[in-house]
């Protein structure tokens, strides 16, 4: 099968997939604050993530672009809901579009629309430092997402099968672009000993990506004559993998992403140490269902139930939200136990004046 026809499945797929009714963000709870002595007014959401300056902390990621005139519609709407909210927008792998030029008007669409927001290209650990450049001047990129995506690819029937490598690659392109290189995993989470690896390398910025979103294992099934089921329920759930990759090296910079559906999902992700968060499945989902209109709607909300939370917490700036107590439970406080990363220190947090 080719990329484009590829890139439609995975997108039909993607919205065939119902959403998991819990996640981790569950096991966390804020440590409740009847005066925070604030007003919603009061509240700012600007963020830095590495070098990047951000108005909002959510941003849209990467999801979709090489799959020809669907595409280009879809990455035309996010990039204009970017624009007027003042959104950093990560596009789709730009695979499809290096080995076939065809496919560039997929992504430029992005910077078309949106030409003074931040835009974030996106290749796949097997890129070299040639291909990586090519990616950012197709869309005068600010930044660039290297995707880690083994289980994905193990599980896709055309998938790749060599991953022999990848780190000194991923060495190569950030000692050779000038812009931040952000690694990201896209669905599974990242472990403590993986952002040990990259921060050695230069790394600065990670998106751990965490399982409780879309799960490409289940989408590679569906295209499959024959179902591998192994890898289904693989993975490092979301809040986990903050807190994995934030304790261990605590001055990367993290992205959150996996399974966020709420203004209150962005606020605990933001507390646990993540510095931005990331939405892909549900604006494509929204979008598909209810339009430009929809998606506007849902972008609008996350914006003011966040909002609503560092309210009520009495936060006037995302930086004090990484210092409010909060609470963890259930099977991420098992998880964190098991791998030694102290939960007290999260619940006995100085409260900010």
């Amino acid at each position: 099968m080719d990329r484009t026809s590829r890139k439609i499945e995975h997108i039909e797929h993607t919205l065939k997939l119902p959403s998991k009714e819990s996640h981790s963000f569950d096991d966390i709870k804020f440590v409740h604050q009847s005066l925070p002595n604030i007003d919603v007014d009061h509240v700012g959401i600007h963020t830095n993530v590495g070098e990047l300056s951000l108005s909002s902390p959510i941003f849209i990621n990467a999801m979709t672009g090489g799959g020809g005139e669907r595409t280009i519609s879809i990455n035309r709407s996010l990039a204009k809901m970017a624009k007027k909210y003042n959104m950093a927008m990560a596009v789709g792998s730009q695979m499809a579009a290096i080995r076939d030029k065809n496919e560039r008007a997929t992504f430029e669409v992005v910077r078309h629309e949106n030409p003074s927001g931040i835009v974030i290209s996106n290749i796949g650990s097997e890129a070299t430092v040639e291909q990586a450049k090519e990616a950012v001047e197709m869309i005068n990129a600010d930044a660039l997402q290297i995707h880690l995506n083994v289980v994905q690819e193990l599980v896709m029937p055309e998938g790749d099968r060599h991953f022999s490598g990848a780190l000194d690659r991923i060495r190569d392109i950030v000692e050779n672009l000038s812009i931040p290189v952000i690694i990201k995993e896209v669905g599974f989470g990242m472990s403590k000993e993986t952002a040990t690896k990259l921060a050695n390398i230069g790394v600065n910025i990670i998106d751990i990506g965490g399982s409780g979103g879309t799960n490409f294992a289940k989408i590679e099934n569906l295209r499959r004559d024959k179902s591998f089921d192994l890898f289904n329920d693989w993975g490092i759930p979301t809040a986990a993998a903050i807190c994995e990759v934030k304790t261990s090296q605590p001055f990367l910079s993290v992205i959150a992403t996996g399974g966020v559906k709420t203004g209150l999902d962005i606020a605990k992700a933001l507390s646990l140490g993540s510095a931005a968060v990331g939405v892909a499945g549900l604006f494509l989902k929204e979008l598909h269902q209810s339009g430009d209109e929809g998606l506007e709607l849902t972008v609008h909300r996350l914006h003011e139930e966040l909002k609503m939370v560092m309210t009520v917490l009495g936060i006037k700036k995302i930086d004090d939200l990484r210092k409010v107590p909060l609470v963890i439970s259930g099977e991420t406080f098992h998880w964190l136990k098991q791998r030694g990363i102290p939960t007290k220190n999260y619940a006995q947090r100085v409260y900010p004046h």
